[in-house]
């Protein structure tokens, strides 16, 4: 049976039943069901809604959030592992089976062609007054959100270099969406944003002065995610936990930290560049710089090389020479070393940014879990927070293991959250704010 709330049928009978002949109460019913029905659930988009999208190197995820109130999603997505061969689809719609398939996605071009095309069939474009678009890196010169223009996309291809990992699908994104719907606007929201209040001395990079004037300095990323967890944190645990001395933790096949006092970011563990930091799934995080001369004079090593082996096949993939995956390493780690030893080198990481954190801002009061890993692997939280005792960190270890929200004992002087975050939503107030759409 078809389904009621999608498709051209669905709008053709909405708009037959609003200007038929019938009157009264059967039309005052028919039209409350249509409203109500979890099967109706696009009724609310007619008014607007905003379309977000978050491209990543290698997916993309979308999601459509009703403009009046920016906090309900409609529906959303997500298409993983672009450019390889077991490039998967999936979908979440109210009411619906959760749709999982494979596609054919070479790059984001044809991934972003797949998302339009299923966003047509399924509900069509008539209700969506603006796009809105997460952009990793903004340089030294945008700070807030940005309706894009000509010379908006100017600058960003000026900017690739920056993060030639992100930005140049990301710009194709934004050029795809303007090619198929050309009147709707589009907003891009910069991941740097969060970051850019943060004190001169955790922005200088210890370099020749000269290249500051190049925009040449510590960034910081994931800054969609922190401003979310920042917000949240407020809301279940109430202004003066989010005003305190907080680290953010954002654990995923990107890991970051943040530290955060009265709101704002005092310091970040990614650099100039996502690259930067922790150990990531195929990102090696913080290294010596003379690797880079070592590894030309001995193994010829070219500086692109260099950058693919940094991105590509280092931080758990490159130890453990199997997976970039957390949850495969955890379940191999009792018969292989080299999982264990990618394990234990995260988790060892992790502790001594949050450590160094803590020391830069003072103390601390609030340790906030995020991301596939932060959120879902309790024995990485439990082996990161181990030894941290002396801090006043502690974990009730049911509590952990339950993912509750709050995985520390009452009696802790640092409460440990878990927070599931959400740069969708953050991305869709952002484009309600720019476009003036009510929220």
């Amino acid at each position: 049976m078809a389904r009621v709330g999608s498709g051209p049928g669905y709008w053709l009978l909405r708009q037959m039943i609003l200007s038929s002949d019938i009157f009264g109460e059967d039309k005052i019913r028919l039209t409350a069901f249509l409203k109500s029905s979890t099967e109706a659930f696009a009724f609310g988009m007619m008014e607007s809604c905003v379309l977000t999208i978050n491209g990543g190197s290698s997916s993309i995820k979308f999601a459509l959030y009703r403009a009046e109130e920016a906090q309900t999603c409609l529906l959303s997505g997500k298409l993983e592992r672009i450019g390889l061969a077991d490039a998967q689809f999936k979908a979440n719609v109210p009411g619906e089976e959760r749709e999982e398939r494979p596609v054919d996605a070479p790059d984001h071009l044809a991934a972003g062609a797949l998302v339009i095309d299923w966003i047509e069939k399924k509900v069509g474009f008539a209700a969506v007054r603006g796009i809105g678009h997460r952009v990793v890196h903004g340089g030294s010169q945008y700070s807030e959100p940005q309706r894009v223009t000509p010379p908006l996309l100017t600058e960003l291809r000026r900017l690739k270099p920056y993060d030639p990992e992100h930005l140049p699908s990301e710009i194709q994104l934004i050029k795809l969406f303007r090619r198929r719907y050309p009147k709707l606007p589009q907003v891009v929201c910069f991941d740097t944003s969060f970051h850019r209040a943060m004190p001169r001395v955790a922005r200088i990079l210890p370099i020749p002065r000269r290249f500051e004037s190049r925009g040449i300095e510590r960034y910081g990323f994931h800054g969609l995610s922190y401003a979310y967890l920042i917000e949240e944190l407020g809301r279940v645990a109430g202004p003066q936990a989010a005003q305190g001395r907080v680290v953010l933790a954002h654990l995923g096949n990107g890991a970051s930290l943040a530290a955060v006092r009265g709101g704002r970011s005092i310091d970040t563990s990614m650099g100039f560049t996502p690259t930067a930091g922790v150990p990531m799934s195929s990102r090696s995080g913080d290294l010596d710089p003379g690797l880079v001369w070592y590894l030309a004079r001995t193994e010829h090593i070219t500086a692109k090389q260099f950058h693919v082996m940094v991105n590509h096949e280092s931080g758990l993939l490159g130890i453990s020479e199997t997976s970039p995956d957390m949850r495969d390493l955890l379940a191999r780690e009792g018969e292989d070393v080299r999982a264990a030893e990618a394990v234990a080198l995260f988790c060892y990481q992790l502790k001594k940014w949050i450590g160094g954190f803590a020391a830069a801002l003072g103390g601390l009061e609030t340790l906030v879990f995020a991301g596939g890993i932060g959120e879902n692997a309790a024995a990485v939280r439990a082996r990161i927070c181990q030894g941290l005792e002396f801090l006043g960190v502690q974990l009730d270890e049911s509590l952990n293991n339950a993912h509750a929200a709050v995985i520390s004992p009452e009696t802790s002087p640092v409460t440990v959250r878990v927070i599931r975050t959400n740069e969708e939503v953050m991305i869709a107030k952002a484009a309600c704010r720019v476009l003036g759409l009510a929220m």
